[in-house]
């Protein structure tokens, strides 16, 4: 219960600093601010439905980690480690050729994993598991 509580204030916090990163910047509004806004948006998103989900599931008097949870969550992450290294690849092979800064380029990185884990979430915990 206390770990779903947890998921929201990181949430909130991170929607605030975010919120005060975009409005205080004096800057012009490109696109790719307005990109990076929208992929932090969904990763809070996620956050917030997977703090829903563990909310409801310690009402309901379920056990927080069960066998089931456990293999989609190292499903999840060996799949999306896996997909992670060919992004980081794709990025190194991009670098030289984009003219962004390097903690620009470690930053749309970082958030390009998140959005990988989340999409392998999504299919694993839905889609199913084989019984292997």
């Amino acid at each position: 219960m206390k770990r779903a509580v947890i998921v929201f204030i990181l949430a909130a916090l991170v929607l605030i600093s975010v919120g005060v990163w975009f409005f205080s910047s004096s800057a012009k509004v490109t696109t790719v601010d307005i990109l990076s806004f929208g992929i932090i948006i969904l990763v809070v998103a996620f956050a917030v439905f997977i703090g829903f989900k563990r909310l409801s599931s310690a009402k309901r008097g379920e056990p927080a980690e069960d066998e089931l949870s456990k293999k989609v969550m190292r499903k999840t992450s060996s799949l999306s480690y896996y997909i992670s290294l060919y992004l980081w690849l794709v990025i190194m092979y991009f670098s030289d050729k984009l003219k962004f800064e390097t903690h620009t380029i470690i930053g749309a990185g970082i958030l390009g994993m998140a959005v990988i884990f989340a999409i392998c979430w999504l299919i694993i915990n839905f889609g199913g598991i084989r019984n292997e």
